[in-house]
């Protein structure tokens, strides 16, 4: 069996994993939510990473979503598409509700540290926010389908197949759009870095 056959499987095995738990197999539905926390975490450190205090909250946010997914579930109607894709539109929700709530938070201090501080100094953590800033705003002017490509691919670290998988496209697919979204982001970059140097 090739790898791409086997990943077929494993997305038809899920699929039909979800269908038995949605229709009260109990022993089906440990099994999904066991799949469901890894594909949660991993999406949630993922797209949470390049936030203050995202890391500590992705955990949090990985439970959420599986919950919506347990509490969605006896909606779920297989319509082609993997049970993955589900997930990650689940996982968007969520992780764009804690995006918000941590752009609202109070950002508290430590208390004073009794010696030298071997972290980076305010201005470099300034400059490489600023950076991470950046990116992450050159990667929200990107189209949604891009944007996810991109952030399964680069952040998650996952294969083609399994972000294919995950978002309902062939690997092919993904490996174009992957090209498109970076060569989409390196004009943006380009344009900002041109448009600053004449502001």
């Amino acid at each position: 069996m090739t790898v791409r056959a086997a990943e077929v499987d494993d997305a038809l095995e899920l699929t039909r994993l979800a269908l038995r738990a949605r229709d009260g197999d109990a022993e089906a539905a440990g099994g999904l939510m066991a799949r469901v926390r890894l594909i949660a975490h991993r999406y949630c450190r993922a797209r949470l990473a390049s936030w203050v205090g995202g890391l500590n909250n992705a955990d949090d946010v990985a439970q959420e979503v599986c919950i919506a997914v347990l509490t969605a579930l006896p909606r779920y109607r297989d319509q082609g598409r993997p049970f993955e894709a589900f997930v990650y539109g689940i996982a968007a929700r969520k992780v764009a509700d804690s995006q918000r709530s941590m752009a609202r938070a109070a950002r508290p201090t430590d208390d004073l540290p009794d010696g030298a501080d071997a972290a980076p100094t305010p201005e470099e953590q300034v400059v490489s926010a600023a950076d991470l800033r950046q990116a992450m705003t050159l990667l929200d002017e990107l189209p949604e389908k891009l944007r996810e490509v991109v952030v399964l691919r680069v952040a998650a670290g996952m294969s083609a197949e399994e972000t294919g998988r995950s978002l309902g496209m062939t690997a092919g697919a993904v490996r174009v759009a992957q090209h498109r979204a970076i060569g989409k982001l390196r004009e943006l970059a380009l344009a900002r870095t041109s448009g600053g140097s004449h502001g």
